[in-house]
């Protein structure tokens, strides 16, 4: 059975769908069946991944609206990743939804279709909290947290914790922190290296020995449809991706994954 995995952050601009997207192709080159779920209205992952907006007959939109089942919406990709794309017509989801009945569960009754078609399963959530990062917070097991090691950023994460906790004690008792991934990291930086430290103190193992830094081809390779780790498979960005995703796995092994 797959697991379910949100990456969120309620503050823009921490390398959130970066991380979704290189996470999810290096899972992929290590033999892992990964599905990751678009639940951005920018529609970034879908675009990084090389898919065809345009040219899309169904998105999540289409499934948080039951007009279509979720297989319908999947793209697959030469990454290897497939992924529920989504585009503009998402937004008006969160409208459309609104005086739904039960609408914080549509994305996880969408999702029991394909628990056993994937190892894991990861949501790009929309850096906000709204009823698109409220369904993703609901049909996931866990939660991971990409930051970066600045003030306010642990501003913002006291935050999210703080929602987390309130999804799980009324929407999904299961929900718990994966993992916190330090991005953009520049080792130059004191003001990143004492805010890593205070993380370290924090939250312990949950802080992910992997760092993401600050990487130049992390940022052009969404122009070209390819996650880094193929755009640029030499560069620090994508070596950092692949080590994630190794201890990643290490901490879970597959078949820990696949008993849920």
């Amino acid at each position: 059975m797959a697991k379910i995995i949100s990456i969120t952050n309620q503050k823009g601009g921490v390398g959130k769908t970066t991380t979704s997207i290189n996470l999810a192709a290096a899972l992929v080159k290590q033999g892992q069946r990964i599905l990751l779920l678009d639940m951005d209205p920018q529609g970034n992952a879908t675009v990084g991944l090389g898919v065809d907006t345009q040219s899309l007959e169904h998105t999540i939109y289409d499934v948080l609206l039951n007009e279509c089942s979720a297989k319908s919406a999947i793209s697959h990709t030469e990454s290897g990743v497939d992924v529920m794309t989504a585009d503009g017509d998402l937004a008006g989801a969160q409208v459309e939804l609104l005086n739904e009945i039960g609408r914080e569960l549509r994305l996880k009754k969408a999702l029991s279709s394909l628990q056993n078609d994937y190892d894991m399963i990861f949501i790009d959530c929309p850096p906000a909290l709204n009823v698109l990062t409220i369904n993703a917070l609901v049909a996931s097991n866990s939660v991971m947290i990409p930051m970066q090691c600045e003030y306010f950023a642990l501003e913002g994460l006291s935050a999210l914790i703080s929602t987390i906790r309130a999804i799980r004690e009324t929407l999904n008792n299961e929900l718990r922190i994966e993992g916190l991934l330090r991005t953009m990291f520049d080792r130059r930086n004191s003001l990143s290296g004492e805010v890593s430290k205070q993380l370290q103190s924090h939250f312990g193992k949950k802080v992910y020995d992997t760092v993401i830094p600050r990487n130049v081809r992390l940022a052009e390779a969404p122009s070209y449809g390819e996650p880094a780790i193929y755009y640029a498979p030499e560069s620090k960005g994508a070596k950092a991706y692949v080590a994630l995703a190794s201890e990643m796995l290490a901490k879970q092994p597959v078949a820990a994954v696949a008993a849920g």
